[in-house]
């Protein structure tokens, strides 16, 4: 049975997250914006089917996803661009690839006790976020 990843989780860290949007091309006055922001993860897992929303109050984000199914994902309000998304496990880890424009693009999401860990990549650039699950 992979983790349990349900529930509405809060941002505690973020870590490097304008060197991600860098080697996104996002703008400066987005990033800027974005940095400071504290999101919120809202996550609803059925088995392998995810439906995942990113909340903050500049911009939200909602991804849905069926592990092993790889689908067509564009990433509108973040980078705009289209990619071809495939997430999998990794014993109960979440790994995410990114096929697109950019190299070496994905995310891994994990969890340790109360904390939702995601990890994301894009080149040779790596951002951590952690996420405290609010009750």
């Amino acid at each position: 049975m992979p983790a349990d990843y349900n529930g509405r989780w809060e941002m505690v860290k973020n870590d490097k997250f304008e060197d991600i949007m860098k080697a996104l091309d996002i703008d400066f006055a987005t990033r800027k914006i974005a940095a400071h922001l504290t999101q919120t993860k809202v996550i609803m897992q059925d088995g392998d089917r995810f439906e995942t929303k990113t909340l903050s109050t500049f911009r939200n984000y909602e991804v849905n996803f069926t592990v092993g199914e790889e689908f067509e994902e564009y990433t509108k309000g973040l980078d705009n661009r289209t990619v071809k998304t495939l997430v999998t496990w990794d014993g109960d880890k979440l790994v995410c690839v990114q096929k697109g424009e950019k190299p070496n693009r994905g995310w891994k999401h994990w969890i340790e006790g109360d904390l939702l860990y995601l990890e994301i990549t894009v080149g040779d650039k790596i951002c951590l976020q952690v996420f405290k699950k609010k009750e």
